[in-house]
């Protein structure tokens, strides 16, 4: 248990975020950077690979590793956590063959799966509530920072320097995160000895290896989730999942405490982030494509749009953060959720005349629901359970979240290719030999007469939308599920259990 007032609680907040800013760099710089490490590695066959194995391993990890922080202390844990990130990056970063990278892209991905939960729950220990709501409603739009800093931070560094130091540089801020973190926190040890359920932890992995590494060979290898090893790697995992469930109930120090699933809070706010990520990730990871082959804008300035996503989640997130302990977090939500519906309806509406200003509106509007659940999610779940299970809590709502846009983004790439392809084949008589399978492989080649681009532009805007009609649907599913949220206002467990003592002794 943290103790708060031997903390100097400047020191921990700025440990932390500095340790979440450098994790979501790595992840962003080395998207920029991929192509310059597949050309000097010669790995271009492992190219989904390098971000598949790192989300891989951090989502596997994430549940065990806040189970870990609840047993065996937060602090001793997240250092464990920016160790095996550090690690992960100096392998990376000394690679000399794509195998060797792959090693050390899923260490660093083991490490990042313990920092965010682990956060939430340090800073939850640290502040009191009112301040933990500012705090944590900041969270979100701080980790837009490296969606803003990454492409410029690795274009530079492969320009001036080498593609090697894009990990290396995580060797002396990941020192500095530790050294912050190590003055700044204090952590009362428990007495009591307790073990993580190892047989658990062991199932649950091969659990969601199974129901991960599905759509990560369908991205990376190019199966179709109708193939063999698609199905029976799902099949596999569900079993695995009802294996799981009957280990945890004999368990006595249990990874996932079965009763969490009886909380509604806990349980609504898994279901809730599961559906919404996996009905909108899709669809924005792939819109770059749209916007450099439709609207005919640089790969920079596509990847810019985002920051429209950012301008409208960031005053929401703030405003959250003020409101919450005021007002009941269901209707927060139940208003902030109406926004998402209204972008995903505007987007599902673009076409070859698109504009840059309608797509800025459509992707704002959007943000302006997006900041809700980055300003409340994390401490709606943190307050609804007790103290010891917190850790556990916040990862099994981030694993859902993680799990959603896993999956989101390969059915969703799957659901695009098929449909461009399918628009392709019917205009296979109009053109060149050759063309119509480097169209569906995404490039338009040159010497294609202005009507013929017209209607392969127009065959990408049909393809996105059905890709975000899709988004639509799920958006709708997602403000239904916020309903079932409970209509109370957060406020401090001491308070509470003050009051109950107080009417207990009146009574």
């Amino acid at each position: 248990m943290v103790s708060a007032k031997k903390n100097n609680k400047t020191l921990v907040l700025v440990g932390l975020l500095t340790g979440l800013i450098f994790s979501g760099l790595d992840e962003t710089v080395v998207a920029t950077v991929m192509p310059t490490i597949i050309r000097d590695l010669h790995g271009l066959s492992f190219y989904g690979w390098v971000a598949g194995i790192y989300m891989l391993t951090m989502t596997i990890f994430m549940p065990i590793l806040g189970k870990m922080g609840d047993l065996y202390g937060r602090k001793r844990i997240y250092l464990i956590c920016i160790a095996l990130f550090i690690s992960g990056s100096i392998v990376s970063g000394l690679a000399i063959s794509m195998p060797m990278l792959l090693v050390g892209r899923g260490i660093q991905g083991i490490g990042a799966g313990g920092l965010m939960p682990l956060a939430m729950v340090i800073i939850g220990d640290t502040y009191p509530l009112e301040q933990r709501a500012k705090i944590q409603s900041l969270i979100g739009p701080v980790m837009f920072l490296p969606q803003l800093l990454g492409p410029t931070l690795g274009g530079y560094i492969v320009g001036h320097i080498n593609w090697h130091w894009v990990f290396l540089i995580n060797l002396p801020v990941g020192l500095l995160t530790a050294l912050i973190i190590g003055i700044g926190m204090r952590e009362k040890r428990s007495e009591r000895k307790r073990s993580i359920d190892w047989v658990g932890a062991f199932t649950m992995m091969l659990g969601l290896l199974s129901l991960l590494l599905a759509p990560v060979l369908v991205d990376s290898q190019g199966l179709a989730w109708s193939s063999p090893w698609v199905i029976g790697l799902l099949v596999i995992s569900a079993l695995l999942f009802m294996l799981l469930v009957r280990i945890e109930k004999k368990a006595k120090e249990p990874l996932v405490p079965l009763h969490l699933f009886k909380n509604r809070t806990v349980v609504v706010m898994s279901l809730f982030v599961f559906v919404l990520m996996l009905g909108l990730m899709g669809g924005f990871s792939s819109f770059p494509f749209f916007a450099q082959n439709v609207m005919g804008l640089t790969p920079t300035s596509s990847g810019y749009l985002n920051l429209a996503l950012m301008a409208g989640a960031v005053p929401v997130s703030i405003l959250i953060g003020f409101l919450i302990t005021r007002v009941s977090y269901r209707n927060l939500f139940i208003v902030s959720f109406v926004f998402p519906i209204v972008g995903m309806y505007l987007l599902a509406q673009v076409g070859v005349g698109t504009s840059v200003l309608y797509i800025i509106i459509a992707f704002f509007i959007t943000g302006l629901g997006m900041g809700a659940l980055f300003g409340g999610d994390n401490l709606i779940v943190q307050e609804s359970v007790d103290k010891e299970d917190s850790g556990i809590a916040i990862a099994t709502v981030q694993l859902f979240q993680s799990i959603g846009i896993t999956i989101g983004m390969s059915v969703f790439g799957s659901l695009l290719a098929q449909n461009i392809k399918s628009s392709i084949n019917n205009l296979g008589n109009q053109l060149q030999k050759g063309a119509a399978k480097a169209i569906a492989m995404g490039d338009i080649p040159q010497g294609l007469t202005p009507d013929m681009i017209e209607k392969v532009q127009q065959a990408f805007s049909n393809a996105f939308q059905n890709i975000f009609a899709i988004g639509f649907g799920f958006a709708i599913v997602a403000f239904i599920i916020v309903w079932f949220l409970k209509k109370e206002v957060l406020s401090k467990k001491e308070e509470n259990e003050e009051l109950a003592k107080g009417s207990e002794s009146k009574s």
